[in-house]
């Protein structure tokens, strides 16, 4: 979930406010459903790309039952660091997408979640993904949809919009800009990958320096922006779409 050659290096800390908060909040979710359309089964050798704190990989390993091998990989030291403590049985490894440290065909299923959309080179990770895959094994991504399609973060972006301007849409241009199904199909074309099967199902961080005063107009935008989707408590459920592709590796 995290990876690129210049990738700022979060402290132990921030991962650990990582994985309390993001990971059960957004991908713990997803987790399970790419396993499953991966087809992770025992036995085989398995490696998440772009780790994070390693919920897709813990998520693999306990699918395997202890049978096979887990590789978990991250350029980000303390994303690794989390993940070490809270699985020291998978195998966790510093390395960029973009020049993946196994020989080919090393393993079964690679997994990427929630990353690709980060790479500076999105076609050239890709293409590492599937060199590093054995023959007839699978590469399965997954990516967040569109930002037309998130009802929620859509509302939530333009209530921002009215404060911050143009700034609070970029993450346009990274967090949604796989969700072309025909674009993120072209890299795996490019990368020599036949696609196998697509899923699309539902399930923020905008961080920017700004005064009091806009932080507190933001804030309350925010709030009416988001109040069809307050739930009995006052729990906010906003709903997000993603893609889970997965493709074969040619033999």
């Amino acid at each position: 979930m995290t990876d690129s050659v210049e990738t700022f290096q979060l402290s132990v800390e921030a991962a650990e406010v990582y994985e309390s908060q993001f990971v059960p909040a957004l991908f713990a979710e997803w987790a399970p459903h790419l396993v499953e359309a991966a087809g992770v089964a025992p036995g085989q050798a398995v490696l998440d790309v772009a780790c994070g704190t390693g919920v897709v990989a813990r998520t693999a390993a306990d699918r395997m039952g202890g049978q096979g091998r887990v590789v978990g990989l991250d350029l980000n030291e303390g994303m690794l660091t989390v993940a070490g403590r809270l699985r020291p049985d998978i195998e966790w490894r510093k390395g960029d997408a973009a020049d993946l440290p196994f020989g080919p065909g090393s393993f079964d299923v690679v997994l990427c979640q929630s990353a690709m959309m980060f790479f500076p080179d999105r076609a050239g990770s890709l293409r590492e993904m599937a060199r590093v895959a054995t023959p007839g094994g699978t590469v399965a991504v997954q990516v967040w949809d569109q930002l037309e399609a998130q009802e929620g973060y859509g509302a939530m972006y333009g209530a921002f919009a009215a404060h911050l301007g143009p700034d609070a849409t970029t993450l346009e241009g990274s967090y949604w800009a796989l969700g072309d199904l025909d674009l993120v199909g072209s890299l795996f074309e490019a990368a020599d990958l036949q696609i196998a099967t697509t899923l699309t199902r539902a399930g923020t961080p905008l961080a920017h320096r700004v005064d009091q005063d806009t932080y507190r107009r933001m804030l309350e935008a925010g709030t009416e922006a988001l109040r069809p989707f307050v739930v009995a408590g006052g729990r906010v459920e906003l709903p997000i779409k993603g893609h889970i592709v997965t493709a074969t590796k040619p033999t």
